[in-house]
């Protein structure tokens, strides 16, 4: 003869869940230098931050030679939910607005993380000086200018200076520039230009 027992019957429950793929985000998305004399640096900040999962950024790629990360060092790994911050430099070689980005490798979802760069370059400012000894009798001085120690000279100071300076900061660059000065009296009356004529080459 055979009984049977009691049935026993334990409710199971439970919820699936997924682990979120890491993320690298870049703030700012994008960068604006402005103006960079050329030859010199301008630096902005950027900031990579991990979400979900620890990034590791395994390299940089820059698409122009005038944007470059700097104060980092590669591979890098950012732990889930934090952040590191880097500088990022431009360069300009030439004059005129220039556009690039940064890309960047990781491990992340996001493989491939991009930051859109633009600056623009600008020519360096050049002038030139001029001084000369202070003559007796003499109200002031007249500056004249011309781009051939042979050519035609035209005066370049508004009105007569009684200082014994002037600044020439309407020159160019690559330019060759000749120079001479003339006293003149508190009658108007103006001397011969000085000899030689002062050369100067802008670079």
């Amino acid at each position: 003869m055979f009984v049977s027992g009691p049935s026993l019957s334990v409710p199971v429950a439970g919820t699936a869940t997924t682990t979120a793929a890491a993320q690298l985000t870049i703030t700012p998305a994008q960068i604006n230098f402005g103006n960079v004399t050329e030859g010199t640096t301008g630096t902005q900040s950027i900031t990579m931050s991990a979400a979900n999962a620890s990034v590791t950024v395994s390299s940089d790629a820059s698409s122009s030679s005038q944007f470059a990360l700097s104060g980092a060092s590669l591979p890098l790994t950012i732990p889930a939910g934090q952040s590191a911050s880097f500088n990022v430099a431009f360069t300009p070689t030439v004059s005129g607005t220039v556009s690039g980005s940064l890309s960047f490798t990781s491990n992340a979802s996001n493989s491939q993380t991009v930051e859109s760069l633009t600056g623009t370059g600008t020519s360096k400012a050049y002038s030139v000086s001029l001084y000369w000894n202070a003559s007796s009798g003499v109200a002031g001085y007249n500056v004249y200018r011309s781009t051939s120690s042979s050519g035609t000279y035209a005066k370049i100071n508004s009105a007569v200076d009684p200082s014994t300076g002037y600044t020439d900061n309407s020159v160019n660059s690559g330019a060759t520039y000749y120079y001479e000065a003339t006293a003149v009296n508190s009658a108007g009356q103006e001397s011969a230009p000085s000899t030689p004529p002062v050369m100067a080459s802008i670079p």
